[in-house]
């Protein structure tokens, strides 16, 4: 327990000794000057020196009243810098979130100006890295991972919807007498290969008899994101999940030259500490997540 003087004498001798004078203390903190002397009394006994010489109506302060106050108005200095940090910040909550980096730049991110304006009240952090991240340190409040998560006792995870992995690519692969027309034509253009997705091109080719892919060639990515950018400058056809290349999609650089349907692979998750699933910011940002994935365009 602090062993602090009686703060409403600290007040009064801080106020005393910038100002100089008891009269000009009194009227700063709407006392007399008469209550404005018994609290500084009551402080020179607590610490057993006298802050201030008394001449007649004037007081001065002593030595020790003089180091004391600089000290004082050091940490009173404080106090109001820390009220106005939390009075211009103080308003929001922040909450922290990890997300895979493809998942962050396609689909996150321009849904996030959404998020805030409709929460103003809530900052969000975001750490986009494929690294594992431990929620019981409490940096992370919400994690959101591509793949298989181990269960963990006190972790509360939610799986995303299935999303549809199709072929995509740029819609000049389409053109000229070499473009995909039909679906054996793939056979004649680069693979782009996304090395850690769960459904890769051997599958594809599993699922459809018939067609022979040179799986040992063309460009590998060990991110979804970099497969698309690629996808999209022309480069080849690649095998993504719908959900990530909207904005590709509607800026019309991507197309599905087989169609939008695909299998539905469950690849994402979010996680948190069920000790803190009630906390109102947790709450309120996984409810809008799941919201802002129901109405996704790329899982219809």
């Amino acid at each position: 327990m602090r062993k602090l003087p009686p703060l409403n004498s600290l007040q009064a001798f801080e106020t005393a000794a910038r100002l100089g004078s008891f009269i000009q203390a009194a009227n700063e903190l709407h006392l007399t000057p008469s209550a404005i002397s018994h609290r500084i009394k009551i402080l020179e006994n607590s610490i057993g020196i006298s802050l201030f010489h008394r001449i007649n109506r004037a007081v001065v302060l002593t030595d020790a009243g003089k180091s004391f106050a600089e000290q004082i108005g050091i940490a009173f200095g404080n106090i109001e810098s820390a009220a106005l940090e939390i009075t211009r910040v103080g308003k929001s909550d922040l909450i922290n979130v990890h997300v895979v980096p493809s998942l962050a730049a396609q689909w996150l991110m321009p849904r996030i100006a959404r998020f805030s304006a409709t929460y103003p009240d809530i900052d969000v952090r975001i750490t986009a890295s494929a690294d594992p991240v431990n929620l019981e340190e409490g940096i992370v409040d919400l994690d959101i991972c591509y793949g298989s998560v181990l269960k963990k006792s006190g972790v509360k995870t939610e799986l995303f919807p299935a999303e549809p992995i199709v072929a995509m690519c740029s819609p000049q692969l389409l053109q000229g007498k070499d473009g995909i027309q039909h679906i054996k034509d793939i056979e004649r253009h680069m693979l782009i290969h996304s090395e850690i997705n769960k459904y890769s091109w051997k599958d594809w080719q599993s699922d459809h008899p018939g067609i022979k892919l040179n799986l040992e060639r063309g460009l590998r990515f060990d991110r979804s994101f970099m497969s698309i950018f690629a996808a999209a400058d022309g480069l080849g056809i690649c095998l993504e999940s719908a959900l990530l290349v909207e904005r590709q999609f509607d800026a019309k650089r991507i197309v599905f030259p087989f169609g939008k349907e695909g299998p539905r692979i469950q690849c994402h998750s979010v996680s948190y500490l069920s000790t803190r699933e009630r906390l109102p910011k947790i709450r309120i940002f996984r409810d809008w997540l799941m919201q802002a994935l129901a109405e996704s365009p790329g899982l219809v």
